[in-house]
């Protein structure tokens, strides 16, 4: 699957999902972006069922403040509609590839449960 160019008006169809979603905040000036940008790609051709969402933090301002951009490339991962990574700067392709295999092995149920429990 191709990446999505995601919008304020696009974001909440797209995001809204039980599966897997990765979004990659950049910019055009962002030298780090544009040079991870090909390995965000490629893992989006090679990963059909996850969802590959490009924010431009230029263009869409609120969604980063929304999601508290504060240094870009960052990058966000969603599984079932929960923020299992935050994490700011470029990846290799091997990290990249590392950081999707440890998603998919997430434990979701016991996650949601965490989640659930009164903090203390």
């Amino acid at each position: 699957m191709a990446t999505i160019n995601l919008t304020a008006d696009t974001f909440n169809s797209t995001v809204n999902t039980d599966g897997i979603v990765i979004l990659d905040f950049w910019a055009p000036w962002c030298g780090p972006c544009k040079s991870f940008g090909p390995v965000f790609e490629a893992a989006a051709d090679k990963h059909a069922d996850i969802v590959f969402g490009k924010i431009n933090t230029e263009e869409e301002q609120d969604l980063a403040a929304h999601f508290n951009i504060r240094s870009i490339p960052t990058l966000i991962v969603l599984r079932e509609n929960v923020m299992v990574f935050n994490q700011a700067g470029a990846l290799s392709a091997g990290q990249f590839e590392q950081l999707i295999d440890g998603v998919r092995q997430l434990d979701m149920e016991q996650i949601k449960a965490e989640l659930d429990e009164p903090q203390s």
